[in-house]
C-alpha cells in the first residue's frame, strides 16, 4: 500500500470515530483524551495493527493517536528526488533530529520511529481539527 492510499483510508477510519464522538457531543479536549493509547487500544481495536498486541508506535510513556502521523511529514508516492540512483519517497519538512532517511533497497523513506513530536498531547492541542485531512493538508506533495 502506498501513502495515499494508506493515507485515504486512515481519513476514513478516524473520521468515522470523530462522528460518533461528535454525536456524543464531547469537547475538543474528551476528543483528544480519547485518542490517548491507552483509551483507542480498549476502545478502538482496529484503529491501529499494532493495537491487537499493545504495542506503541514509539517508545512514550503518554502516546496520543489523534494524528497518527505528523503534520510535518511529506510524501510522493511517485518519488520525491532521485538520490544516489535511489528514489525517495518521503521527508520531513522540519528535519527533525530524531528523524532518519531510511535505504531499503532502491528506496528512500523517512524513518520517524525516533521522533514522538505529533504525539505529545500539546502539540495535537496546537495542530487540532475536527477534520484529519485538514491537519495533514501539506503532506502530500
Amino acid at each position: 500500500m502506498g501513502y495515499t492510499d494508506w493515507f485515504e483510508k486512515h481519513a476514513l477510519k478516524h473520521k468515522k470515530i470523530l462522528d460518533k464522538l461528535i454525536e456524543k457531543k464531547y469537547t475538543k479536549s474528551q476528543i483528544i483524551s480519547y485518542f490517548d493509547f491507552d483509551s483507542m487500544v480498549k476502545n478502538e481495536k482496529d484503529f491501529c495493527p499494532l493495537y491487537k498486541d499493545n504495542k506503541k508506535c514509539h517508545d512514550m510513556e503518554s502516546l496520543n493517536c489523534y494524528l497518527c502521523s505528523c503534520p510535518n511529514f511529506r510524501f510522493n508516492d511517485e518519488g520525491i528526488k532521485q538520490v544516489d540512483s535511489k528514489t525517495q519517497f518521503s521527508v520531513c519538512n522540519i528535519e527533525s533530529k530524531d528523524g532518519r532517511q531510511g535505504v531499503y533497497g532502491e528506496k528512500i523513506h523517512q524513518d520517524c520511529s525516533k521522533c514522538g513530536v505529533p504525539h505529545h498531547k500539546a502539540y495535537v492541542e496546537k495542530h487540532f481539527d475536527l477534520d484529519w485531512r485538514v491537519c495533514m493538508k501539506e503532506c502530500s506533495l
